[in-house]
């Protein structure tokens, strides 16, 4: 796979297997995991994700277009890993990954809502400031008792 979502050139560490089930293994490791190609779908998904969240945390210039392209990209990815799934593992391995996903999600979105309620906020301001700017006063309400007319 290329682009931004190929897999890193392999490490000295030593390969998944799949064990029986179709279901990667490391050598050392006793617990199961989802199965090779989706959980590193997963991962990079979950990257991507996480690298936008700190950004957005540490109110880092970001490129949102970029990171919107490429969170799309991870889910039609994840998409079609899911689709090559014919039998899930049975000890819920792929439901536990994706639900650590779908945390990681949450917590994007709540920053995410956060950075455009402060981007609404600072245009608002922005807005009035210019209104403000440009009026002469001729509609603004005159003051007075009762509000009325002079």
């Amino acid at each position: 796979m290329f682009g931004p979502f190929a897999s890193p050139a392999p490490q000295a560490a030593a390969p998944a297997r799949a064990n029986g089930l179709g279901v990667a293994v490391r050598p050392g490791e006793g617990a199961l995991t989802a199965p090779a190609p989706l959980d590193r779908v997963i991962e990079r998904l979950e990257e991507v994700v996480e690298q936008e969240t700190a950004a957005l945390r540490n109110r880092t210039a970001i490129d949102l277009k970029d990171f919107n392209n490429r969170k799309s990209q991870g889910l039609l990815e994840l998409n079609r890993a899911l689709r090559g799934i014919d039998n899930p593992p049975k000890d819920k391995t792929v439901s536990t990954r994706l639900a650590g996903l779908r945390a990681k999600l949450d917590v994007n979105r709540t920053v995410l809502e956060t950075h455009l309620a402060a981007v609404r906020e600072v245009a608002a301001v922005l807005s009035d400031a210019i209104r403000d700017a440009e009026s002469d006063g001729t509609y603004s309400p005159s003051i007075g008792a009762g509000g009325g007319r002079l």
